[in-house]
């Protein structure tokens, strides 16, 4: 069997030291390392029913700048039908 490739920029120091990062976090430090993901700025999570799911993926690819006016954005809504909350 041969062994598996490091993924590019990886090497093998670099797994173990991220390895080792997250075995030895406390359980505090690791619920403090979550909620800080979700406090980011630069970056966003976000839950989208899985049948507007193809909309979303075409919006995005298409490049659409905030700037562009509602009016002639993609509208999924009426692709797609109204979105329920969770």
């Amino acid at each position: 069997m041969s062994q598996p490739k490091d993924p590019v920029g990886w090497d093998e120091d670099r797994v173990r030291r991220v390895l080792e990062h997250y075995e030895t976090q406390s359980d505090e430090e690791t619920v403090a390392e979550d909620g800080a993901t979700y406090e980011a700025t630069t970056h966003t999570a976000m839950d989208v029913p899985v049948e507007l799911v193809p909309a979303v993926r075409e919006m995005l690819a298409s490049g659409v700048p905030d700037e562009t006016p509602a009016s002639i954005r993609p509208d999924p809504v009426a692709e797609y039908g109204e979105v329920r909350e969770p």
